[in-house]
């Protein structure tokens, strides 16, 4: 697949003893990410490789960070001389500062920025700003739409069972039962819906918060624009989570892409550069609160983090924008997308199975059901037990992926679009054989 030659294991075995060490000293034997049965040593551009020495062309991406590719030369000089200079300094730094006017520069409603670790923590922050803005306590959130790990976040994130809108279900043990009296749910691409929950909960609500792309669905057409009037007529804040979407849809992420401007966004993945580095942004009066000479004691949102804006993330970051902002970027990265989604789409139909691709080309994937998904109990009408098999499948033919997301980056080349399309063809007739497909 790839020119790259990977570091030899030293045996056949070095992979089962990392993972039988992973089983004994962490919890499941894994980070909490991804499967406890894959370790991996390296990547290199659109491919990665295990402790075994087995290639995978990667639509993984470190769950979307490495959008240019793994190991690319221009952002691993750029990290390498920071760190050279010293790793954190819990100090305003050049490169951070830098960072943070790239990013006013390119997103709509950035007016000011600050940094955090990671994009729980910048989801959580930003519902908190928005609370201290508006002086309320209740967030409306999408079921079905991510935002972190927090214990607002975790409620109606995957739920098992279908609850009565807007009742919220949580998604984790440990979760304080009063967490719920704090949180709405409403289904995603129902404007109507979200109309009647903001009518009647217009004095509670502090915030709105949405995936503009959730998980792997799109808006439907006005639904965002219906978003914006209903919160900008009642002047209550809406947040984008653009943690995967900034920089992906496009150079301004989706609020470019769909064009539709929020109050605040969180951000992270592609501005650190495969590093740990996360942001909320937006209008300077809701950011104010960050700071305590602009708002005094009572409006003061407290926020400190030891590695927010540390030099090595932030000089990955500000490469990888460089390379973004290069002529063809996101043509390239668009024609990619598109070129895999039709030849998937393609053979799922030729096979004649059940199943609609979804999605935007940099971030997309199969839903195993003839129905339209709209929203996340649509994603819940797809053979689950098909796409787990699917992706195994793949990943015996050298396909590694997440449950269900294909990110795609500017690394992916035309001989790993062939590759892939090969796969998804032998995979696509074992799965069609073993359920009577053509």
């Amino acid at each position: 697949m790839s020119e790259h030659v990977a570091t030899q294991a030293q045996d056949g075995l070095a992979q089962d003893r990392l993972i039988e060490t992973a089983k004994r000293v962490l919890p499941g034997g894994t980070f909490g990410n991804f499967s406890n049965d894959v370790v991996i040593r390296e990547g290199s551009g659109g491919h990665v490789w295990d402790e075994n020495g087995k290639e995978y062309i990667d639509y993984l991406l470190g769950s979307g960070p490495m959008l240019v590719g793994h190991a690319l030369p221009e952002v691993t000089a750029a990290a390498q001389a920071r760190v050279a200079q010293g790793t954190t300094f819990f100090a305003n730094n050049r490169w951070g500062i830098e960072l943070a006017a790239a990013i006013v520069e390119a997103v709509p409603c950035a007016e000011q920025v600050r940094f955090v670790s990671s994009g729980s923590e910048a989801d959580l922050y930003a519902m908190r700003a928005a609370r201290a803005y508006r002086k309320r306590d209740k967030i409306l959130k999408f079921e079905g739409g991510y935002h972190g790990m927090s214990d607002y976040s975790l409620m109606s994130l995957a739920p098992k069972r279908s609850a009565n809108f807007p009742q919220p279900i949580p998604d984790s043990a440990g979760i304080p039962k009063s967490v719920r009296e704090e949180i709405l749910i409403a289904p995603f691409n129902d404007l109507d819906a979200v109309a009647g929950l903001v009518r009647d909960h217009v004095d509670e609500l502090a915030g709105v918060i949405v995936e503009p792309f959730q998980r792997i669905i799109p808006p439907a057409p006005g639904f965002l624009q219906g978003l914006r009037r209903l919160t900008a007529e009642r002047g209550i804040p809406l947040i984008f989570d653009e943690v995967v979407t900034g920089f992906r849809l496009a150079y301004g992420g989706a609020q470019e892409y769909y064009g539709v401007v929020p109050d605040l966004c969180t951000l992270g993945k592609v501005i650190g550069g495969g590093f740990p580095l996360a942001a909320i942004a937006g209008r300077a009066e809701i950011m104010a609160h960050f700071d305590r000479n602009a708002v005094g004691d009572e409006g003061f949102l407290m926020q400190v983090g030891t590695l927010s804006g540390n030099p090595v993330a932030a000089a990955a970051g500000l490469a990888t924008l460089e390379i973004l902002r290069r002529p063809g970027a996101y043509e390239g990265l668009f024609a990619t997308g598109r070129e895999l989604m039709g030849t998937l789409a393609e053979l799922l139909k030729r096979a004649g199975l059940a199943a609609q691709v979804i999605g935007e080309p940099p971030l997309f994937d199969v839903v195993f059901s003839a129905e339209p998904v709209r929203d996340y109990r649509g994603t819940l009408r797809g053979d689950a037990a098909l796409q787990k098999r699917f992706n195994a499948l793949l990943r015996e033919r050298g396909i590694l992926k997440g449950e269900m997301k294909y990110y795609v980056s500017l690394a992916h080349t035309p001989e790993d679009i062939r590759h892939t399309g090969a796969a998804w063809e032998s995979a696509i007739a074992q799965l069609a054989a073993a359920n009577g497909g053509r």
